[in-house]
């Protein structure tokens, strides 16, 4: 992907827009190109994405809260090795006649459950890993002339409310461009991007005006500690800027330089989303949501907290490795 000519934003660009911003929103799209370097020796094979939290890889739940929120076509972004991810979603005809000829039914209705009702599954190959913007752009044929969800797996949110469809609610209300925020501590602002904003009341569930983005600032450079996290809505009109393949933080093609070229010609909010994110990119936070949502399930809850419990004792006393607790 070459750079190409992009004319100045214009009232017809405007225009497009405002027809737009009532579209209902059918399709997202999932980058699921990563190679998951964190996460080896495990991911030398698996895919990030089917790192299992409890009894459910992590693409599952993105799709669970993608169909929570209306979503009926689901784009994946893939690369080579990955086609794990597409086959978690196939039909799996032995499988379910094993089963069944067991009399598992509980568990034949669990994998028939996997794929949503009416769910149109998708993918298309990222090539080179060219970053987070690249991904999207990939997906640029399968999403075509409509407003879309893009959903990072790696960002889970337990939430009462499915944090997409918190987003959904509020580009009802408001069209444009959309993206789930939260604060991070400002020594961390360097992983993320970051937001200027021109009002914020810093209450949860609240909307955020958003005046400018920059990815991955230093503490000292940060506008703010407000971050995107893995949840967008955006207007197909950011695959034109995408197509030209500037080069940005990390020397990739990041979604956030685009995304605040339009600001402007089109309206951009954040929602302080109403929930908790663990970020299952890293090993601290891929445990935390392990324990957040075992502590969460009705038949492992008592079992998994006096579990929880009895570590962190032990782990205070300074009991050696393997040591049981009285």
């Amino acid at each position: 992907m070459g750079p190409s000519a992009y004319p100045p934003i214009s009232a017809a660009f405007c225009f497009h827009w405002h027809n737009l911003m009532s579209t209902t929103v059918r399709k997202a799209v999932f980058p699921v190109a990563g190679l998951g370097t964190r996460f080896l020796p495990a991911t030398k094979v698996l895919p990030k994405e089917m790192l299992v939290v409890v009894d459910k890889p992590l693409i599952q739940y993105a799709v669970e809260e993608a169909a929570a929120a209306g979503i009926t076509e689901f784009i994946f972004v893939t690369s080579r090795g990955k086609t794990l991810v597409e086959d978690h979603f196939d039909h799996h005809e032995e499988l379910f006649e094993a089963l069944a000829g067991r009399g598992r039914l509980d568990e034949l209705e669990i994998v028939r459950s996997v794929v949503p009702d009416g769910a149109v599954f998708a993918a298309t190959r990222q090539a080179q890993p060219l970053g987070l913007g690249h991904a999207v752009w990939c997906a640029r044929d399968l999403v075509g002339d409509e407003p879309f969800a893009v959903i990072l797996p790696d960002d889970l949110v337990k939430s009462e409310t499915p944090c997409l469809q918190q987003m959904m609610d509020a580009y009802a209300d408001k069209g444009g461009n959309l993206v789930a925020v939260v604060d991070v501590p400002r020594e961390q602002t360097n992983r993320y991007g970051i937001l200027e904003t021109a009002s914020d009341d810093g209450g949860e569930g609240s909307l955020v005006e958003i005046t400018g983005l920059v990815e991955k600032p230093t503490p000292e450079e940060a506008p703010s500690t407000l971050s995107v996290i893995g949840r967008y809505i955006l207007q197909p009109d950011i695959f034109a800027l995408l197509e030209r393949g500037e080069r940005g933080a990390g020397g990739e093609i990041q979604l956030t330089d685009a995304m605040a070229r339009l600001i402007g010609a089109q309206p951009l909010h954040g929602l302080r989303y109403r929930g908790r994110r663990f970020d299952c990119g890293s090993k601290v936070g891929y445990v935390a949501a392990n324990a957040a949502f075992a502590l969460d399930t009705p038949d492992l809850s008592v079992r998994i907290e006096a579990e929880l419990r009895d570590l962190l004792e032990t782990a205070q006393r300074g009991a050696p490795d393997g040591a049981q607790g009285n």
